[in-house]
């Protein structure tokens, strides 16, 4: 889908500003980004709760410039990770000029749900798009409860869309556009990430791992790239995942390392397509026992320490 430029004249302002996507895990945020951008930046999968750090990607057409903003799930936040995952989303909120805050209609919300969407939309004044996610699989009272709340508790009509098939989406970009701010773009015309190219390699490799692996495995893992030699045909990269116990090192690897053989091949055929050359991915699997529950560690993998949260930082 190519998403049209508003009709203007040569001499419009242009228009830029940060959208954050908001909602809580599986709603569809990174479905949704993919889409409005015309690219895979944000991982996605069938697994709750695959974004754990924000996404940045950006979209110029025209006189207009979106900066998304890809957030972790608003959830009620139980650990120290959580907290991390947390305070990424409400930092987005409290940056973003257009609020965009995706329902998924297949999965109604809890009570507790809307009061912390409530709390987190209190922390901004921006302009809010509430958007129903998934219509084309809903049932036609289910949108409506979920319109009707909107309405009463968020003073905002919703709208609705398919991130994943595309109606609607056109008609929330338009919305989206007449929503930002007038001023200068904040990047290159051309550039559609913040973030460099190593970061998303890691994404790639984490994705594979929530794909292949079951159960608590795949959130106890984290990808980190230690080398990436551009210079060098095929591409070298060298990347580590560092795990919590000894057993899921095990998993991980596989028997006479099957598992991790196919989790590089699987890897090494996103990453290509994403850079565009051929790679040579060599993975390697290390212990940081407690990683998660640790602010050092966190702090090491780029995670943002939530302040005043417990957390051990011991050995």
């Amino acid at each position: 889908m190519t998403l049209e430029t508003p009709p203007s004249d040569a001499n419009a302002p242009t228009r830029t500003g940060y959208v954050t996507l908001l909602g809580r895990p599986n709603a569809g945020k990174s479905t949704l980004m993919n889409r409005l951008i015309g690219q895979k930046l944000s991982i996605v999968t069938a697994k709750a709760q695959t974004t754990w750090q924000r996404i940045t990607g950006i979209h110029t057409k025209g006189h207009i410039q979106a900066i998304f903003l890809d957030t972790p799930g608003l959830l009620l936040a139980k650990d120290l990770f959580q907290h991390s995952m947390l305070e990424e989303a409400l930092d987005a909120v409290r940056e973003g000029d257009v609020i965009v805050l995706l329902v998924d209609a297949t999965d109604p919300l809890h009570e507790a749900e809307k009061k912390a969407i409530v709390e987190a939309l209190s922390l901004s004044t921006a302009h809010l798009l509430v958007v129903i996610n998934k219509i084309d699989e809903a049932e036609p009272d289910e949108i409506a409860r979920i319109s009707e709340w909107a309405s009463s508790e968020l003073h905002c009509e919703a709208r609705g869309i398919s991130a994943l098939h595309g109606p609607g989406v056109e008609a929330l970009w338009s919305e989206i556009t007449e929503a930002l701010p007038e001023g200068p773009f904040l990047y290159p015309p051309d550039d559609i990430a913040a973030a460099p190219v190593r970061f998303f390699v890691a994404e790639f490799i984490r994705e594979t791992v929530f794909e292949q692996f079951r159960e608590e495995v795949p959130y106890s893992v984290f990808a980190a790239v230690d080398e990436f030699r551009e210079d060098q045909d095929p591409v070298y990269i060298k990347a580590n995942l560092f795990v919590e116990r000894n057993s899921q090192k095990g998993i991980l690897v596989g028997d006479k390392g099957a598992a991790i053989r196919e989790l590089g091949r699987s890897s090494r055929e996103k990453i290509e397509e994403f850079i565009g050359r051929r790679v040579y991915l060599e993975l390697r699997v290390k212990l940081r026992p407690k990683w998660r529950r640790r602010e050092k560690d966190l702090g090491r993998f780029g995670f943002r320490v939530p302040v005043g949260k417990s957390g051990n930082d011991g050995n």
